[in-house]
């Protein structure tokens, strides 16, 4: 196990010094959540085990085998004419005792105007990203799994394409015993094949830890997800806008802090019943406007059911006020299980 857990942090270790340490990176429709149980978690998590193919395309580290032949549906409606969709599925291999996934992630943001650099319109375009990755999770001893991902991404925005290559590597201990799951996720790396005409810009790398713990006395539980740990201060300061805006926004210790943290809570109501409710530190801090009210930016709201061996899931994201957006699952068996 010492040898996975040393593989593991030299590559995040070599990630934190070739990816984007702030600022712009190219691919960010990756940092989006896919699943709805991973948008409800308050959009990073990576310790939650809901027995869900999709939520496993975010940590290879879930592919467990009860997760043979689960096919994960997911469509996400995001603001205005932008749409996503998430594909996934896994399998298990007992003469490798190794469980496979693969998934495909598409975001279409419609058709746009497209102009000149004096802004004459010139016809419209129809920009779109997409993923596919291919997994592999092998476990050690009853408790510890690990998992790696390659993904290649594909991005076109009318004449500017771009091929990119990235891998996500994480880890994943669970102790049903008492109830408790932690897992480790370094994601994200990668490069450029091809770029959209200039130079090769860098991958949205993030590295993430976190706890999910069930109580034995009471039907909740809870996580804490810590993300972009290769970096302290994750806040997006626009210093000329803020001067122009008369906006302060002077970031505290505790705010950079507290925009690490993500924090969900479970209600489990039954044994087919899950709701569950996230608040997402770094989105709030991002997206808040000056003094107005922000409403229940960085706030996220879901519930999943099983009815023999369906899965629905349903999310609610929060980004700033008056503006969320609504995600459906659907996860089914396409046989029967090992």
């Amino acid at each position: 196990m010492s040898r996975v857990l040393l593989f593991i942090f030299l590559i995040a270790s070599g990630a934190v010094h070739a990816q984007t340490l702030g600022g712009s990176a190219v691919y960010n429709f990756l940092h989006l959540p896919a699943s709805p149980n991973l948008t409800a978690a308050g959009g990073v998590n990576v310790s939650l085990d809901a027995s869900d193919a999709g939520l496993a395309a975010n940590n290879p580290a879930l592919l467990r085998p009860h997760l043979h032949s689960q096919l994960a549906l997911n469509f996400n409606a995001y603001f205005s004419s932008t749409k996503a969709w998430q594909l996934a599925s896994a399998w298990h291999a007992p003469k490798w005792n190794t469980t496979f996934g693969a998934a495909l992630f598409y975001v279409d943001y419609g058709n746009l105007a497209q102009t000149d650099i004096y802004g004459n319109e010139q016809g419209d375009f129809h920009p779109r990203d997409f993923s596919f990755q291919l997994s592999a999770a092998r476990s050690y001893g009853d408790r510890w799994q690990y998992g790696l991902t390659a993904k290649v991404i594909r991005s076109s925005y009318g004449a500017f394409r771009s091929t990119g290559l990235a891998f996500d590597a994480g880890l994943h201990y669970r102790d049903t015993a008492r109830n408790f799951s932690a897992g480790l996720l370094a994601k994200n790396m990668g490069a450029q094949l091809s770029t959209y005409g200039g130079r090769a810009e860098d991958l949205p790398f993030d590295l993430q830890i976190g706890i999910t713990k069930r109580l034995s006395k009471a039907p909740f539980g809870f996580s804490v997800t810590a993300q972009q740990l290769h970096r302290f201060h994750t806040t997006y300061n626009d210093t000329i806008y803020n001067n122009e805006n008369s906006f302060d926004k002077e970031v505290t210790f505790a705010t950079k802090l507290f925009n690490h943290l993500v924090l969900a809570s479970h209600i489990y109501l039954g044994k087919n019943f899950e709701a569950t409710l996230g608040y997402n530190f770094l989105r709030r801090s991002e997206l808040n406007i000056g003094s107005s009210g922000n409403g229940l930016n960085g706030v996220s709201a879901g519930f999943r059911a099983r009815f023999s061996g369906l899965q629905v899931q349903y999310a609610r994201a929060w980004y700033q006020r008056g503006n969320a957006y609504n995600q459906l699952g659907l996860q089914l068996p396409l046989q029967r299980k090992l």
